[in-house]
Parts: C-alpha cells; structure tokens; sequence
C-alpha cells in the first residue's frame, strides 16, 4: 500500500531538489527515498523507473523555466526582452541546476508527453526575446540558436563552477549581452540577409 502523502509530484519534486543539491548525474532513487524516509521499492508504487523520474524532473524544469522567462517577458521587448529572459534563466540555472540538467536531458517519449507543450512553451519565450529585433523570419531560427547555446553555455558553465578567473561574472554577462544585442540589431539592419 503507497505511504500517505506520497505521489508521483511529491517523488519528482524530492527528486528534483536532490538533483539541485547533488547534481543530475548523482541521482538515484535509493538517494530519493532516503530523503523522503521510505525504502526504495516504496518508491516505484509511483514512479515506475529512474528513467521515469528523471523525465518527470525534466518536464518540471521545462515548465518551470517556461513560467519564469514568461513572467520576466511580460511587456518587454527587443534589448529589454533579450536582457531580462537572459537574467532570469541565469538566475534559473543557478538555483536549479540538477533539475535545468534533467529538462536538457529530457526528450519527448511520443505525442502526449507533457515535455512537448512545457519545451514549446520554453521556445515561445525565447522567440519573444528575438522577436522584437525585426529580424528577416529566415534568420530568426539561427538566431535562437545562437541565443540558446550562449546562455545556456554561460549559465550551465558558471553554475558548474567554471568561472575561476578573478573579475566579476557579472560585468562578463553584462558584456555577453551588449554583444549579442549589437549582433541582432547589426543583422536586423542588414540590407540583404544572405550576405555574410
């Protein structure tokens, strides 16, 4: 019989703040019972498989990713847009790093998964970023693209701990940004969007 109080969403969500503390990979469900005070196989009364939970904490990361760069977004736009969604995934990434790993990890097990509408919901928020630079619609998949790897990377590297030169990563992301506001706004205002 399944301990009370205990479901598949308290499972992720303690498997989710684990893979915070501990990081992604370290993840296990014995360590996930262990935190809720259950033996494991109490465990699979609810989630049926690591691979189920680590999945399950993928689509939380999307969903929660997408709420937080939706609210950052509200009323914004062009540089105002790309400054504000890129703090507020920074800020994501470092406060969740497990649970960022597992979205990335995460892949879609077919037409219902509920990872398809939290990773559409993700991309809508980052088109909205890029939107407002009037950019030709040709261009504009190369520039979420671009957009995604860099922040991702900077987020993903900084929260690993990366960074160990002595000068502020903040100034480093300020200045990340400047870049990347200059380079859409330099191939917006591109005559022609096949010329290199």
């Amino acid at each position: 019989m399944p301990r009370a109080g205990l479901s598949a969403a308290a499972v992720t969500e303690a498997g989710a703040a684990l893979a915070d503390e501990i990081g992604f990979p370290q993840l296990s469900m014995g360590l996930v019972a262990e935190r809720l005070g259950v033996r494991t196989p109490s465990l699979y009364k609810h989630v049926v498989s690591q691979a189920e939970l680590s999945h399950r904490i993928g689509v939380l990361a999307m969903d929660e990713l997408a709420d937080t760069l939706r609210d950052a977004l509200q009323g914004r736009s062009g540089r105002d847009a790309l400054v504000a969604g890129a703090h507020a995934m920074r800020a994501y990434v470092r406060e969740h790093p497990g649970r960022y790993a597992a979205g990335n990890a995460a892949r879609a097990t077919g037409p219902d998964d509920p990872l398809r509408p939290a990773t559409r919901r993700v991309l809508a928020s980052w088109t909205a970023m890029v939107h407002g630079y009037g950019l030709d619609p040709r261009e504009e998949i190369h520039a979420l693209r671009l957009l995604r790897s860099v922040l991702d990377g900077f987020s993903t590297f900084e929260a690993s701990g990366g960074f160990q030169i002595d000068t502020s990563v903040d100034e480093s992301f300020t200045w990340v940004l400047g870049f990347l506001d200059r380079g859409l706004r330099a191939v917006a205002g591109r005559a022609d969007p096949d010329r290199p």
